[in-house]
């Protein structure tokens, strides 16, 4: 008697989300089968890789991260530099330095910098904040203001601030907005919906529902992101529909074992080649459980990846 396979094709899908503008622009989401499981249905956008840069330029990053951008100067042919990658579709900026526990850089600084890299490339932009939701109410919104009409994913909302970053990223300026929960399904749902409330169109979402660098407490970040995907899809649960994006840089990049130097644990080998198997292991862990997209920070990392995604979708 013949084998004959069940579908894993469903009825429902997740929603599509682009960013940017033109031939270079991004379509996140469309799949209606599980992560990666292109043989139940084809993928009519494949994952994408985006890679990290932040406003301090090279000051805080490792030395083998440093040597690929050689002879840069300003903000802005560091941009130019990381936008040349190979495996590259989307450029990511970080403003760290609006920390306030940290380097505590002025808001009028910090937008002159997004300012600067919005006009050095012409690839879509992630704009991520500080990690303090406070600062980031106000640095969010003046950089959704900074890059009107370039369609930019401004990362995050949160919970603490989802309606000031919400109103001026998604209905003042046109953005698509990042909606950030704490790795709990329920906490993702509720986000989305509040943006929903808000007016924020679900088009114009892209959700990112927590990361943590692989053998950190990965597997609640897995089982969180394997449960919105299914009950998106399954269940079709318009409130999880949104593509997930995870930034995955600056939690590999600051694990011992992507930063401990090699002189100092010898035993564990080469300090870049470390660091970027545990970025390209968490990148694919990411991917295989519901990510659309990464954020990755070594060119190695995220021209691997970009060649795993085109394998596999």
């Amino acid at each position: 008697m013949p084998f004959t396979a069940k579908s894993g094709k469903f009825n429902a899908s997740i929603k599509t989300v682009t960013i940017g503008t033109g031939d270079k622009a991004i379509t996140l989401g469309g799949e209606n089968a599980l992560p990666l499981q292109s043989f139940d249905a084809p993928f009519a956008n494949a994952p994408k890789v985006g890679i990290e840069i932040t406003d301090f330029g090279m000051e805080h990053e490792p030395e083998c991260i440093q040597k690929y951008y050689e002879g840069c100067s300003s903000i802005a042919d560091i941009a130019k530099k990381a936008a040349s990658f190979e495996g590259v579709d989307f450029l990511s900026f970080r403003l760290e330095g609006g920390d306030p526990n940290g380097a505590n850089k002025s808001t009028e600084e910090l937008i002159g910098l997004v300012k600067e890299v919005a006009d050095a490339v012409d690839l879509p932009l992630v704009i991520s904040g500080s990690k303090n939701a406070e600062t980031d109410a106000e640095l969010l919104g003046k950089a959704a203001e900074a890059v009107q009409g370039k369609n930019a994913l401004i990362l995050a909302a949160r919970e603490e601030n989802y309606k000031t970053v919400g109103a001026a990223a998604g209905l003042a300026y046109n953005q698509v907005v990042g909606a950030e929960s704490s790795v709990d399904i329920n906490l993702a749902k509720q986000l989305n919906v509040l943006l929903s409330q808000l007016g924020v169109k679900p088009e114009s979402v892209v959700m990112n529902v927590g990361t943590a660098a692989a053998g950190y407490g990965y597997e609640y970040v897995a089982s969180t992101m394997q449960r919105v995907k299914s009950a998106a899809l399954s269940q079709n649960d318009a409130q999880l529909q949104m593509p997930i994006i995870t930034p995955v840089a600056s939690e590999t990049w600051s694990t011992k074992e992507a930063t401990q130097a090699e002189a100092d644990t010898p035993e564990w080998g080469d300090q870049e080649r470390r660091g970027i198997d545990m970025e390209v292991e968490t990148a694919a862990a990411d991917l295989a459980c519901g990510s659309d997209a990464v954020i990755l920070k070594h060119p190695v990392s995220v021209a691997t990846v970009s060649k795993l995604i085109k394998e596999l979708v």
